[in-house]
């Protein structure tokens, strides 16, 4: 692994690992939590759900796994399930290349990896309370998946970390939704190329831009959180 790819053999995973698998083209990553024996925790929106934001990305951001028409003999169908689930490793990769998530990396590293959604600055805990969380949210949930603020990646960062973001706008803990807010603030301040007098100027803010916007939404630099034991999430549900 490294700044090029995070791509992980299968026999070098290790309980308590956050991974990933991209889809659509490279659209879009699925995130979730290796527990061991094959297994993978994650949190899905299914085929049936919106997500809540259109059906325009509904027709590409589709997380539940698998995407074949056989059923699986050990997971069975789970192509219309959402929430939190847990499916074998190959029905979560659904055909594509298993990825490691990196934890604790430094801001350089960061932001060498151009691409969101691949490592983030936050230090993970032991892997205990990594599993002991996913279980956790398996039986009773993790609220309802919204493709910029609670989704796949964010669930798995909160297995990780333990962080939850605490002010309700802008944008969860995930890389790829920080990403894409990122590349939007690039484009909106394009009005910055009257301050430059040449293409590569304007190539040089536009990267400026994108790159402080990914650090500063990262969850590992962010000061709108805080660490949240899953039992208080778990409260919160049942007040709910």
């Amino acid at each position: 692994m490294g700044v090029l790819s995070n791509k992980i053999d299968r026999k070098h995973l290790n309980p308590g690992d956050h991974i990933y698998s991209w889809r659509q083209a490279y659209i879009y990553a699925h995130h979730g939590i290796y527990v061991g024996e094959g297994m993978v925790i994650h949190f899905t929106r299914g085929i049936d759900q919106e997500t809540t934001i259109g059906i325009i990305l509904d027709r590409f951001i589709t997380s539940s796994p698998p995407l074949h028409e056989t059923t699986c003999s050990r997971c069975g169908d789970q192509r219309r399930k959402n929430g939190v689930i847990s499916s074998c490793l190959d029905c979560f990769l659904s055909g594509g290349d298993l990825y490691l998530f990196e934890y604790d990396v430094t801001p350089a590293f960061f932001l060498a990896k151009a691409r969101g959604g691949t490592c983030t600055t936050a230090r993970v805990d032991p892997a205990e309370h990594v599993i002991h969380r996913a279980f956790s949210l398996l039986h009773n949930g993790f609220g309802v998946y919204n493709v910029f603020k609670n989704n796949c990646e964010d669930f798995a960062i909160y297995c990780k970390t333990g962080l939850l973001v605490l002010a309700n706008i802008g944008v969860g803990r995930s890389g790829q939704a920080a990403s894409c807010f990122a590349a939007a603030s690039a484009i909106v301040s394009s009005p910055l190329r009257f301050m430059t007098g040449s293409f590569g100027g304007l190539a040089v803010v536009g990267c400026g831009m994108y790159c402080v916007g990914r650090y500063v939404s990262d969850i590992g630099v962010r000061s709108d959180v805080r660490q949240v034991p899953v039992e208080e999430i778990l409260g919160m549900a049942k007040k709910d």
